[in-house]
C-alpha cells in the first residue's frame, strides 16, 4: 500500500505494520502556521486513531517563539495549560523526505480548542460553502529565499551579511535553475514524495529567491499541501545546509515574498461557478459576487492574510504587492486579479497573500470574504485598469498599515464572527495584538543608527 492510498483507521494501522514501523510521526499546525508534533509509538497512534490523543494546548497560547500570550482567554495561566484533545486524519498519511519508510499523519484539534484551531477555521468556512452548493478549489503559490547559511551561522551573523545561494536579480533564469538543477530536482521530488505536487518552479526576481506553484486541489487539501510545503521546503534546505525563508519581506532593497492565493467555486455538479461564456470576461454573476465580498472585506480581514509585523513592510508601491482592495482583469498591481479563461481555469488571484501567512488562515479569509459576498450579493467596485499604484481609490478600499490596526478591524468585524466564530476572532486578534506589543518592547537596529549620537 502507498501512503497516499491511506483513508481509514484500517488502512493507516495496516500500512504501519506493513512497514515494520515502532513510532510514525504526527503534527499539526499552530496559530502562526508552525507545525508541532512528535514521533508517537505504535501503540499509541493505534489507539489514538479511534479515541484521538491529548496535545498540550499551550501550543494554542503561545507565540512562534514559544514565548506565552497574556491575553488570552482560552488558555494561559489561568487555566494552567491542560491538554486538548486531538484527532488524527489518516487520509493525510504521506511519506517523510530523508526518513525511509516513516510515515506523517497531520491532525487538529476537537472539543472547546476547535473553535480556535486553524484547520478548524477553514473547515468551518467549507461547510459554508457545501451549505451553499459549492465545492472550493484552491491553488497556492510561495516565494522564498534561500540562503548559504545555517540556523548557527544566522545567528553568530546576528542576521546580518547573509550570503544568498545565487547573486543579483535574474527572474525566470534557466541559468540559475541548470546550475542548481539537482537542488530543483529535489524540491520537486519532495512535492511528489509527500503529495504537495509542484506545478512550475523557478527563480524570482532577487537574489536567492524561487517561486513554487502548488498543484490546484480541493481547498482543505490545498491549506494542507501549502503547509506541509512550507515546512518541508525548510527541512530539505537545513538537510543541505542552506537555510530557506518565508519572511514576507528580509530585506528593504528587495521586494517581498508573496503567497498568492487562486480560488474558483464550482456546483455539485462539477461545472463552474465562476465561468460564464456569455458575460464580459467570462464573468459570472456568482463571480462577481464573491470577488465583491474579498474586496470589501479585506481591511477587517487583513490580519489572517497578513499576520506579522513583517508584513507589512511588504505592502508599499511598486514593489509587486497591492496597497488598496483593488480589482483588475490580468493586472498584478492590484489586489484581487480576474483571470479569464475556461470553464475549467476561470478563477480569481487572491495576490495580496504573503509567504508569512498560515495558508489554512489565508484561504479561510480568502474564500470565506467571497462566499460573504455571494450570500449578500455584493457588488465590486469599478475594476482598475493601469498602474493601480499611481492612482486614487475609493476610501473604503484602504488596507491598514499595521498588524495592530488590523486586529482592530478584525475584532469589530461582523463578518469576521459569522464565518470563523467569535471564539476565533477573539482569541486569533489577541494573538495579533501580543506580537504587536511584543515588538514596541525592541529596540531596532535602525532606531540606535538614527538616534543614538544624534538626538
Amino acid at each position: 500500500m502507498q501512503a497516499r492510498e491511506v483513508k481509514t483507521r484500517a488502512q493507516a494501522m495496516a500500512i504501519v505494520e506493513e512497514r515494520g514501523l515502532s513510532h510514525v510521526k504526527v503534527g499539526l499546525f499552530d496559530n502562526d502556521g508552525v507545525m508541532r508534533g512528535k514521533y508517537m509509538a505504535k501503540e499509541k497512534f493505534f489507539a489514538s486513531l479511534e479515541k484521538g490523543f491529548a496535545f498540550c494546548d499551550v501550543v494554542l497560547g503561545w507565540d512562534m517563539k514559544d514565548r506565552l500570550y497574556d491575553n488570552s482567554r482560552y488558555t494561559g495561566w489561568h487555566t494552567g495549560y491542560p491538554d486538548a484533545p486531538v484527532r488524527i486524519l489518516p487520509d493525510t498519511c504521506r511519506d517523510v523526505i530523508g526518513e525511509a519508510g516513516m510515515l506523517l499523519f497531520l491532525a487538529e484539534f476537537t472539543g472547546d480548542a476547535e473553535a480556535i484551531c486553524p484547520r478548524g477555521c477553514l473547515r468551518r468556512v467549507l461547510a459554508l460553502a457545501d451549505k451553499l452548493g459549492f465545492d472550493a478549489f484552491a491553488a497556492l503559490e510561495y516565494e522564498f529565499f534561500l540562503f548559504d547559511e545555517t540556523p548557527h551561522s544566522i545567528r553568530e551573523k546576528h542576521y546580518l551579511n547573509l550570503k544568498p545561494i545565487t547573486p543579483d536579480w535574474f527572474g525566470y533564469s534557466m541559468l540559475r535553475n541548470s546550475v542548481h538543477s539537482e537542488l530543483y530536482h529535489d524540491i520537486l521530488a519532495m512535492g511528489q514524495t509527500m503529495d504537495f505536487p509542484i506545478e512550475s518552479l523557478h527563480t524570482e526576481t532577487g537574489p536567492g529567491v524561487i517561486e513554487a506553484a502548488i498543484t490546484v486541489d480541493q481547498a482543505c487539501a490545498a491549506a494542507d499541501k501549502a503547509a506541509l510545503f512550507k515546512t518541508f521546503m525548510k527541512v530539505l534546505a537545513q538537510r543541505r545546509n542552506l537555510l530557506a525563508t518565508f519572511m514576507a519581506k528580509w530585506s528593504g532593497d528587495y521586494p517581498g515574498q508573496s503567497g498568492h492565493i487562486h480560488l474558483s467555486l464550482r456546483h455539485k455538479d462539477g461545472t463552474s461557478a465562476f465561468f460564464d461564456a456569455d458575460a464580459p470576461h467570462n464573468m459570472s454573476q456568482l463571480q462577481r459576487h464573491f470577488l465583491a465580498g474579498q474586496q470589501r472585506l479585506m481591511p477587517e480581514l487583513l490580519c489572517l492574510i497578513a499576520p506579522t509585523i513583517n508584513s507589512y513592510t511588504r505592502m508599499v508601491p511598486g514593489f509587486w504587492a497591492p496597497t488598496d482592495a483593488t480589482w483588475g482583469v490580468e493586472n498584478r498591481t492590484t489586489a484581487l486579479r480576474l483571470i479569464p479563461g475556461s470553464a475549467a481555469s476561470q478563477r480569481i488571484e487572491y495576490r495580496l497573500g504573503a509567504a508569512d501567512a498560515n495558508p489554512y488562515l489565508a484561504l479561510a479569509a480568502a474564500l470565506g470574504s467571497g462566499l460573504y459576498g455571494i450570500m449578500h450579493k455584493w457588488e465590486p467596485l469599478p475594476e482598475v485598469k493601469g498602474n493601480a499604484y499611481d492612482q486614487t481609490h475609493d476610501a473604503s478600499l484602504a488596507l491598514p498599515t499595521s498588524l495592530w490596526e488590523a486586529a482592530a478591524q478584525l475584532k469589530q468585524s461582523q463578518a469576521a464572527g459569522t464565518l470563523f466564530g467569535e471564539a476565533f476572532v477573539t482569541h486569533f486578534a489577541a494573538s495579533r495584538e501580543w506580537e504587536e506589543r511584543e515588538f514596541r518592547r525592541q529596540v531596532t537596529d535602525w532606531e540606535l543608527q538614527r538616534y543614538f549620537e544624534i538626538v
